[in-house]
C-alpha cells in the first residue's frame, strides 16, 4: 500500500464530508421530513456506529447533517479476488415519505461519493460511487438497519465499471 495515497485518499474523503456540511448550512432554512426526532440544537441520534457485511465487510458510519441528508463511510476488507483494505465516503439524500409504516420508519436513500481500495499485490484503485438502498429504523430503540448497492467507476490504475452491495446495521448516540 501506498502511504501516500493511502493519506491523499483520506483526505480527500475528508473534503467532501466539509463541503457537504457547508451545503447543508447554507440550505438550513429549507423544511425538511423528520427523522431520527432530533432537533438541530439537539445531537442526539444525529451519529451512527455499526457493521457492513459484504463489499466491504468492516465498520460503517454515518452521520446526519440535516434531516434528509448525511455523510456515510465505511472502513473494511474486500474479500473479492484478494483481501484488500477498502474506504468509502459519501453524502446522501433520503426520502422518509416514499412507504408509510406503522412503526418504525422506512427512508430511501441515494448518494454520490469516493473510494479507494488499497490492493496489496497489485495497483491500488480509486473511483466514484453511486450508493442506492434503504434502511428501516426502529422506533423504540436507537436501531437500523439497511440494505445497499453502489454502482462503481474506478479511474485508477485502469477506467473499469463494477458495483458493491451490502447490509449492516447501526446504533445511533
Amino acid at each position: 500500500m501506498n502511504p501516500k495515497l493511502m493519506i491523499m485518499t483520506l483526505v480527500a474523503l475528508w473534503g467532501v464530508s466539509a463541503r457537504a456540511d457547508d451545503a447543508v448550512s447554507a440550505n438550513a432554512n429549507s423544511s425538511a421530513t423528520t427523522t431520527y426526532s432530533h432537533s438541530e440544537e439537539d445531537m442526539k441520534g444525529r451519529f451512527g456506529v455499526g457493521l457492513i457485511l459484504g463489499e466491504p465487510t468492516g465498520v460503517s458510519l454515518k452521520y446526519f447533517l440535516s434531516e434528509t441528508i448525511a455523510i456515510d463511510g465505511a472502513a473494511g476488507w474486500s474479500f473479492r479476488d484478494e483481501t484488500d483494505l477498502s474506504l468509502h465516503s459519501d453524502i446522501l439524500w433520503h426520502k422518509f415519505d416514499l412507504v408509510s409504516l406503522d412503526k418504525g420508519q422506512l427512508p430511501f436513500y441515494i448518494g454520490i461519493g469516493a473510494r479507494v481500495k488499497f490492493r496489496e499485490n497489485a495497483e491500488d484503485e480509486i473511483g466514484i460511487r453511486v450508493p442506492i438502498g434503504v434502511s428501516y429504523i426502529f422506533d423504540d430503540i436507537p436501531l437500523d438497519v439497511f440494505f445497499e448497492v453502489a454502482p462503481i467507476v474506478d479511474f485508477t490504475p485502469s477506467t473499469q465499471g463494477g458495483f458493491t452491495a451490502g447490509i449492516g446495521a447501526r446504533w445511533w448516540f
